[in-house]
């Protein structure tokens, strides 16, 4: 495991779980495009928790390689369903938001194989 790796993981960590602290705390900039997508308010708890657990996940898995793999398929299978759900409600300029997340996601797969 390379200081690279262990540095774009626990960046990706905390950016998801900025993200989904953002979704607990109702902030602004989060949960009105997530109500513009159509996305009902009685799962805004649950996508919190998924991209919280992802980050936990991703921090647990410098130490557990296997729960690190995981945790970021099921991260970028997170953000994947993000991007689909802002092109159904035809947000275009919204598209970079889910990518910007993902992509410190995929570094630390990426690295992780690598290594």
């Amino acid at each position: 495991m390379s200081t690279t790796h262990v540095v774009v993981t626990l960046l990706a960590a905390a950016m998801v779980g900025f993200s989904a602290a953002s979704v607990f705390l109702r902030a602004p900039w989060v949960v009105q495009p997530l109500a513009d997508y159509g996305v009902p308010r009685s799962w805004w708890p649950w996508l919190g928790s998924a991209k919280a657990a992802g980050a936990a996940g991703l921090v647990a898995g410098l130490f557990v390689p296997v729960v690190g793999v995981l945790a970021g398929i099921g991260l970028v299978l997170y953000f994947t369903g993000a991007v689909v759900t802002v092109l159904r409600a035809r947000s275009y300029s919204h598209i970079p938001f889910p990518l910007l997340y993902a992509a410190p996601v995929v570094g630390s797969l990426a690295l992780l194989a690598a290594s």
